[in-house]
């Protein structure tokens, strides 16, 4: 008997992964919730986080494919199985740099339907008018209401950021296209859209009044990735065939899975969910890596934080309202935060209820230690020997638990920075510190509070906890007595490793560092 299980690696098609029996964890209840009443739905995810995927199986559920829902829950639970006319609008596979790659993607998908109805396209309808009449054939054809699904409607604006000029003019393309969405309600049933932001919802979804913003309901908290739940029920046999494969054992297997891909909260409840297409390319490939995030670089994003002049360590504990996450993101972002929240870089790692706070942070080891290899690489990219001579310290520094080596090469890294660089500060130091750290897989923390301060950077090594002072244009002996004075190494008295209080100065003149003062506290 074979009891090889098949994961839908790149597969979004529902049906597909029915009839061939790829592994499909069951989110029909949640969806189950949304298509049994007439209603306008919008859900924000993350890229590869299975929206694609939802919208195929709600298309399957609409077209009355009932022996695809054989054994799921909306199999046991639908009787009435109407089948209906479906719209699906898929801007996920394209690329639009520019207006005329929206216009070109849009006339396909709207000729494709004109043909289906039998209708003859005007020489000057705009896609409007051109929706319009074919929402309209579509009734008339079926004789019930219809069903409009839109995938990925935000990709075109993501893709032209390059072009600003054009941008506008395809925020009001895509806007004139989804209009006759509310002005024909009448014979629609249901519309489901998804995306990674909402781009301006005071011109894409301006007449769009009647859309529910379902992303941060709890009740939907789980409708895209794998709950924790999900990972310990219907995946369990997969972990356990991972175990085995990678010689862990199961308790062990899924500790590294959640390490790296788990930690995503869409809600105040907080429910954790892991990363689908990692966790599936893990599987599959019986290796954990970062696959979600090597699939596409944040260059805007990276952009955009520098712009605002915004540090890799200020967004772990970054603060934010209900009224930021609905923040519209227009011609100009003035606010990475809630991109980089919708985008899946960060996530919710805390929730005041009093205050109505939201406390983010990244999701998991992936997305950290893949956004600080990219912010590094972005703002080093001209000093690549220096790079790799220091990624090369540090990897011996694990191994040795010999700090010296590493601070010497750290100080030739440094004295590689062009003078016209702003680092003539010790935050912009710490900042790269942190960055590059984490960046190579440490156990690294910056800011850390304790009773009488905060620690510039934390560092855990295997041995050793090493707690580094920095200072600027001053000396390594005065960083290394404000380290003693305000006792930081007593934070950790808990720990069996040793600690090692390190100070480090890095010169007005030379740009780099120039001297360090090493210190274990006494016990």
């Amino acid at each position: 008997m074979n009891n090889e299980r098949f994961y839908p690696v790149g597969i979004q098609s529902f049906e597909r992964i029915r009839k061939e029996q790829f592994v499909y964890v069951d989110k029909t209840e949640y969806m189950y919730k949304l298509v049994s009443r007439t209603g306008y739905y919008f859900l924000s995810r993350p890229r590869r986080f299975g929206k694609s995927l939802l919208l195929s199986t709600m298309q399957a559920y609409f077209e009355g494919k009932r022996e695809l829902f054989d054994g799921l829950y909306i199999g046991e639970h639908e009787q009435e199985w109407t089948k209906r006319e479906v719209l699906k609008i898929d801007f996920s596979n394209g690329k639009y740099f520019t207006l005329k790659h929206l216009q070109s993607a849009i006339n396909m998908i709207l000729s494709d339907y004109e043909h289906r109805y039998g209708i003859v396209p005007p020489d000057d309808g705009t896609p409007g008018t051109r929706m319009t009449k074919i929402i309209q054939a579509a009734y008339r054809q079926s004789g019930k209401d219809i069903v409009v699904l839109v995938d990925e409607y935000d990709a075109p604006l993501f893709d032209s950021v390059e072009h600003p000029e054009e941008r506008h003019v395809m925020r009001q393309t895509i806007r004139d296209m989804l209009s006759p969405l509310k002005g024909q309600g009448a014979l629609i049933r249901f519309v489901f859209i998804t995306g990674i932001t909402k781009f301006s919802q005071m011109s894409v979804f301006s007449e769009l009044n009647n859309l529910q913003n379902i992303s941060m309901l709890p009740q939907y908290e789980g409708i895209c990735g794998i709950t924790e739940e999900e990972l310990t029920t219907a995946l369990q046999p997969d972990i356990e065939q991972f175990a085995q494969n990678t010689g862990k054992t199961y308790e062990a297997a899924l500790a590294e899975l959640k390490d790296m891909y788990d930690g995503y909260h869409f809600a105040e409840r907080m429910i954790d969910v892991y990363n689908p297409f990692s966790l599936f390319y893990a599987l599959n490939s019986r290796k954990v890596d970062s696959y979600w995030f090597a699939s596409a670089t944040p260059t805007m994003i990276i952009e955009l934080m520098q712009h605002q002049q915004m540090d890799m360590d200020e967004l772990e504990g970054v603060e934010t309202s209900s009224d930021g996450f609905d923040t519209p993101i227009g011609e100009t972002i003035t606010d990475v935060v809630p991109l980089l929240f919708q985008s899946g870089y960060l996530s919710i790692k805390d929730y005041d209820a009093e205050t109505q706070t939201y406390t983010l942070g990244f999701p998991n080891r992936e997305v950290r230690m893949g956004f600080a290899r990219t912010l590094y690489k972005y703002v080093s990219n001209d000093y690549a020997t220096g790079r790799n001579r220091l990624r090369q310290a540090y990897m011996q520094f694990r191994r040795s638990d010999d700090i010296e080596p590493f601070l010497e090469a750290l100080r030739m890294f440094f004295a590689g920075y062009p003078y016209s660089l702003n680092n003539n500060n010790e935050r912009h130091y710490q900042s790269v510190l942190y960055t590059l750290l984490v960046a190579y897989g440490a156990d690294v923390e910056a800011e850390r509070q304790t009773a009488n301060g905060r620690i510039d950077i934390v560092l855990c090594m295997p041995k050793t906890i090493y707690v580094l002072e920095l200072k600027y244009g001053r000396s390594s002996t005065e960083a290394i007595e404000q380290a003693v004075r305000k006792n930081y190494g007593a934070a950790f008295a808990l720990d069996s490793r040793r600690v090692v209080e390190v100070g480090i100065n890095f010169s007005r003149d030379e740009r780099t560092v120039t001297e360090w003062t090493t210190k274990i506290p006494l016990t």
